[in-house]
């Protein structure tokens, strides 16, 4: 029976490893289509990630593989990481099997060719451009969705690849309560007779010594160089082939020094937990992060509760003096309140830290809209204009500033826009854990020590990879269900402080 068992589970993580070698060649080519890939090149390529895409197809499908499925289903006692395994690949060979193949391969040919389009559209400003891609992806998703089938919401389906357990349902009543403390605490800084000056940030730095800057705090943070590095992409983002090699790709303006550098602080919280991933857990298919919630938690914590911080400046503002002329003349409250002011904007990614969550919440209801047939891809332009009109008081002027600005959906991404705002809401609970755990943290980040938080992370969330569902983690790591409680309080305690509220 042993022997049957251990020759049954090397013969399943075979299959597994295959998998992810795999999608470590996919990753690569990705990888390269986003920072260097000649234009004209983008439909063969479209055409070596379909083919791969339906070797993976094959591999998750396979007869092999529901055997394995159906065997380790039939033993009782199984370790956590065995069980998730098995739970992981059932459910990939579930959403899986029922796409015929030739409409899966078909599918990712379409999405590699929509995201090089919606380059060239957001480039030009041009939505008409790349329309007709967005209407097929939602079209194809649309079918999957009636493969997989749905319980309440069509959207669940979605979401559920995402951040696994989460529905409409709890997400409506979780950003109810996220939405109206924003404003309400939005409509009191629009009141307040603070100002704050953003033009220090416009100075013209160049694109080296804000490149030299960035790198600098990955290393303080805890980035391996060894393991990853940092290139240039359209929109950043972070891809990993494997934990040994976790790459990171940020956008420079000469005349923003916050939009580069907060973005590699960012895509370098989402990069060490790759990074941090044991071992152990390669041939598995657990070998990343749990959810995009839980990811999010970590490049959100970084670049906002630590990375704007005044303790984080208190020691690192010395440093950007020192490197940079520009703010010679520039005191630490100036600069200070400068990286935290509240100003709506039409941008996610430049957004503040009170407003992005407006930002994601809005996309939550478009996308909800959507697969709901509430609206269509005609109506997208002028629906996203009308929402930003009622939740941040602006409008877009062009397609490039509005429903184009993002690539998720270029890339079929639908769901996957409210992990941004759930990462806010598990990052301030990590938080308050952690403050209970290292009670003297920021005394230590006063002093350029990150190696605590680096090291609470990698102990409560890092190192058990896709072992556990996110909403296990956060009772795991916090001993609370996920609410919005913790990051409402941390908003309203610092930007009362700012604002003088």
């Amino acid at each position: 029976m042993c022997e049957q068992f251990n020759q049954q589970l090397k013969g399943f993580k075979e299959e597994l490893q295959k998998l992810e070698y795999l999608n470590s060649a996919l990753g690569v080519l990705y990888w390269d289509m986003r920072v260097g890939i000649p234009r004209k090149s983008v439909p063969y390529r479209g055409q070596v990630l379909g083919y791969l895409s339906g070797e993976i197809y094959k591999i998750q499908t396979s007869d092999k593989m529901k055997n394995y499925i159906e065997y380790f289903n039939n033993e009782n006692e199984l370790d956590d990481i065995t069980k998730s395994m098995v739970e992981n690949a059932q459910k990939i060979y579930n959403q899986t099997k029922k796409i015929p193949e030739d409409k899966y391969k078909e599918y990712a040919i379409l999405t590699s060719n929509a995201e090089a389009v919606w380059e060239e559209a957001k480039d030009k400003s041009d939505y008409n451009l790349f329309k007709p891609y967005l209407k097929k992806i939602i079209e194809f998703q649309k079918e999957f969705i009636g493969y997989w089938g749905y319980k309440d919401n069509k959207y669940d389906t979605l979401l559920d690849f995402y951040e696994p357990g989460i529905t409409t349902q709890k997400l409506d009543k979780l950003f109810s309560e996220l939405r109206d403390a924003i404003v309400s605490l939005l409509d009191k800084i629009k009141k307040s007779k603070v100002k704050i000056s953003e033009e220090i940030f416009a100075r013209g730095f160049t694109k080296q010594d804000q490149e030299s800057f960035s790198k600098y705090i990955l290393k303080k943070m805890g980035y391996d160089f060894d393991a990853g590095r940092v290139d240039e992409s359209v929109h950043p983002f972070t891809i990993n082939f494997e934990n040994k090699d976790v790459r990171i790709t940020t956008h420079y303006y000469e005349n923003e020094f916050r939009s580069a550098l907060f973005s590699c602080i960012h895509e370098g919280g989402h990069a060490i937990y790759e990074q941090d991933i044991p071992e152990s857990l390669k041939g598995t298919m657990l070998g990343n992060g749990v959810s995009m919630g839980v990811h999010e938690s970590q490049s959100r914590f970084y670049e906002n509760i630590i990375g704007r911080s005044k303790e984080f400046w208190a020691f690192f503002f010395p440093e950007a003096k020192r490197r940079f002329n520009q703010f010679k003349d520039v005191e630490f409250n100036e600069f200070y309140k400068g990286i935290n002011a509240v100003r709506p904007s039409l941008i996610r990614t430049e957004a503040d830290e009170l407003t992005y969550s407006l930002h994601v919440i809005i996309r939550y209801e478009i996308e909800k809209a959507l697969f709901n047939d509430e609206i269509t891809v005609d109506d997208l332009p002028q629906v996203w204009k009308d929402k930003y009109k009622e939740y941040l008081g602006i409008e877009p002027k062009n397609d490039a500033d509005g429903v184009l600005q993002d690539m998720h959906w270029s890339g079929g991404s639908f769901g996957y826009f409210p992990s941004y705002a759930l990462g806010n809401l598990y990052g301030a609970q990590f938080l308050n854990k952690m403050l209970k755990d290292v009670p003297d943290l920021y005394e230590k980040i006063k002093h350029g020590n990150l190696d605590d938080i680096h090291q609470w992370l990698n102990e409560n969330i890092h190192k058990y990879g896709a072992v556990y569902k996110p909403a296990d983690l956060i009772i795991r790591a916090t001993g609370e269900e996920l609410n919005a409680k913790y990051f409402i309080e941390y908003l309203n305690n610092k930007y009362s402080d700012i604002y003088d509220i």
